[in-house]
């Protein structure tokens, strides 16, 4: 039987909160973020002995996640499925509530962003992971993170109509946004 270290199995779970945002962050859908999170926690599992207690899990868990995702992408290609017809649906449905309406726009806009930005932008932002942690996690240097962040905070501001002076465009017909949580 193997042997489980001290303290690894409660870290791990309280670390299932944000793994499974991040999760549903990057692919947009909940099952699909359920399946990503229990492969990651499954793999973390099986790894337990390469871990070091005392270091940061939260972004042990996020790296594994992310490689998981890439992994599965590489295995899908280039396809797009719609069998269930959630992106018909979704093109479809308009919502009653300004604040559903504003959350739609920002995801849309969010999935505009290319997959390194979007990825950048949701570490930083949503995980609040320091631009160090997020390099680690990426693999890429703390400058090109911040480049990332700041192209992608540039780039959700255009999609979105906003001026960066709290005026949302001149389209804008409906009431502003109630905050400026999407400035990240």
């Amino acid at each position: 039987m193997e042997q489980v270290q001290p303290g690894f199995k409660r870290e791990l779970l309280a670390n299932l909160p944000s793994l499974r945002a991040f999760a549903i962050s990057l692919v947009g859908r909940h099952d699909r973020a359920d399946d990503l999170v229990q492969d990651t926690i499954m793999k973390a599992w099986a790894k337990q002995e390469q871990f070091q207690m005392g270091t940061n899990m939260k972004a042990w868990l996020f790296t594994i996640l992310r490689n998981e995702l890439f992994s599965q992408m590489r295995k899908r290609g280039r396809e797009v499925q719609d069998s269930d017809g959630l992106l018909t649906e979704q093109m479809a449905t308009h919502p009653a509530q300004y604040g559903s309406l504003d959350l739609q726009d920002f995801r849309r806009a969010l999935d505009q962003l290319p997959s390194d930005q979007r990825e950048a932008i949701i570490l930083i932002g949503a995980s609040g992971f320091s631009y160090e942690e997020a390099a680690g996690i990426c693999g890429c240097a703390v400058g090109t993170i911040k480049s990332r962040v700041n192209r992608a905070r540039i780039r959700l501001q255009e999609l979105l109509g906003v001026t960066g002076e709290g005026d949302y465009g001149p389209d804008a017909t409906s009431a502003p946004l109630t905050s400026k949580a999407f400035a990240f």
